[in-house]
């Protein structure tokens, strides 16, 4: 099912270039908590939910996102809470720690944290919080199609995608300076 890890790295590149954009980033942490429900799934990877879980909550939260722009405030703090929880269970996920009940522990902290980033700092928190996604999805794609990519190497890829991303997005890559 190599056409699936091509969507998932696709949306994460995507989302590390044009993460600002709100329903963009709806659908990579729609894509990025239906990896993270997969991982508590076992069994699955050999059926249609594989690829409907992750499918259908991007496609549901990039729809979700991108019509409610009237209450973009609680969509933007629910999208932090989301990314922040599940950005925990995807990295704990990436390293192969099942500590059972603290991971969800730990990913409600996450998303008290990322919904405090996005309600003081809305505009970075999007940026750093898509390009974490956007690497994480990438990431986790590359890790889909070559199982033996984990640990350090896998890291050093997400980090690096993510600071590229940040910076690109910022305005410290490829944009110029303007001279008054």
């Amino acid at each position: 099912m190599v056409v699936f890890e091509l969507i998932v790295i696709v949306l994460g590149l995507m989302l590390l270039g044009f993460g600002k954009r709100m329903w963009l980033f709806g659908a990579g942490v729609g894509a990025l908590v239906g990896l993270a429900i997969l991982s508590f799934l076992p069994g699955v990877q050999d059926s249609w939910v594989w690829l409907l879980i992750p499918v259908g909550l991007a496609i549901l939260f990039a729809v979700g996102s991108g019509l409610a722009k009237g209450l973009i405030g609680l969509i933007t703090l629910a999208l932090g809470a989301l990314a922040g929880g599940a950005i925990v269970l995807v990295v704990l996920d990436l390293f192969g720690l099942d500590w059972g009940l603290v991971n969800w522990l730990l990913a409600l902290v996450g998303a008290v944290i990322g919904a405090a980033v996005m309600s003081r700092f809305k505009d970075w928190a999007i940026i750093i919080l898509a390009a974490v996604v956007g690497a994480l999805l990438c990431t986790r794609g590359l890790q889909l199609i070559f199982p033996s990519l984990d640990g350090f190497i896998a890291s050093l890829i997400g980090v690096v995608l993510a600071g590229g991303s940040i910076a690109y997005q910022g305005g410290f890559i490829g944009k110029r300076k303007t001279t008054h």
